[in-house]
């Protein structure tokens, strides 16, 4: 296969997972997976550790399952798309955990209007702390009404 393939099915699968997140953020953590979400809108808890975190596993298995499927010669292109899942999954945790949520002090200055835009967005997703009601539950593509605020 040639190697551009697999740069563009690395990209398509970055650009999927935000889709995937969204959808599992919606449709799941915010429904059928509201305990484990729970934590996350509710600040009752004493551990820097929240059952939410549960859901950066479950994305791991499927990045370490597609790494598998190519190791084992199962399916070519496995690389790239676990690469394409991984790398989400570290930019998730670089926009949302570092960046929005503060976990690890850094990152704390960053004023342009797409990081504005993301903070903005996030902050009315968590302006709700039931699992109902809730709006902007993607990350990384963040709505245009939010960009308009200065």
């Amino acid at each position: 296969m040639e190697w551009w393939i697999y740069i563009i099915v690395f990209l398509l699968t970055f650009g999927i997972m935000e889709f995937m997140a969204w959808f599992t953020h919606k449709y799941v953590m915010h429904g059928f997976l509201w305990s484990l979400h729970r934590d996350h809108h509710r600040k009752d808890h004493d551990s820097w550790f929240e059952r939410n975190d549960a859901f950066f596993i479950f994305y791991a298995l499927v990045s370490i399952g597609f790494f598998l499927l190519w190791k084992n010669d199962i399916l070519q292109i496995g690389l790239a798309i676990g690469l394409g899942i991984l790398a989400y999954g570290i930019a998730y945790f670089f926009v949302h955990d570092i960046f929005i949520h503060q976990r690890f002090k850094i990152f704390r200055n960053a004023n342009n209007r797409y990081a504005k835009a993301v903070r903005r967005a996030h902050k009315m997703h968590h302006k709700h702390t039931g699992k109902a009601d809730g709006e902007c539950f993607g990350m990384l593509v963040v709505p245009w009404k939010y960009f308009k605020k200065s």
